[in-house]
């Protein structure tokens, strides 16, 4: 099982292939509340959080580190998706289809398998 700051390293490291902001990442360790999901380790399974106001809004939890690794890019892609959209929206096209295009682009940058 790899620390906190292997995960860490490892989600920075895959980040360089999508230029993901800084911002769109979990944190480590703590909360930072607001429903920022953020990554525990407990168990001898990693943990993927969300706390909005102090309150737990959901909580995945799995001993593989690659199912762990998707849930944090599931979330950042997503958010990239959507900021990606806004600036090139087509007028009279169904925005998801160019969210949901470049989402499968940057998931595929990641990890081409």
């Amino acid at each position: 099982m790899k620390t906190l700051a292997e995960i860490e390293a490892e989600v920075a490291r895959l980040s360089e292939r999508i230029a993901a902001p800084g911002n769109a990442y979990p944190t480590f360790g703590y909360s930072a509340d607001f429903a920022r999901p953020h990554i525990e380790i407990g168990g001898g399974q990693y943990h993927y959080v969300a706390v909005e106001r102090g309150t737990e809004v959901f909580r995945k939890s799995t001993s593989d580190l690659d199912e762990l690794l998707y849930w944090i890019f599931d979330g950042v892609t997503f958010s990239m998706a959507c900021a990606y959209e806004l600036e090139h929206r087509i007028p009279g096209q169904d925005f998801r289809r160019l969210m949901f295009s470049k989402r499968v682009e940057l998931l595929t940058s990641i990890d081409p398998d």
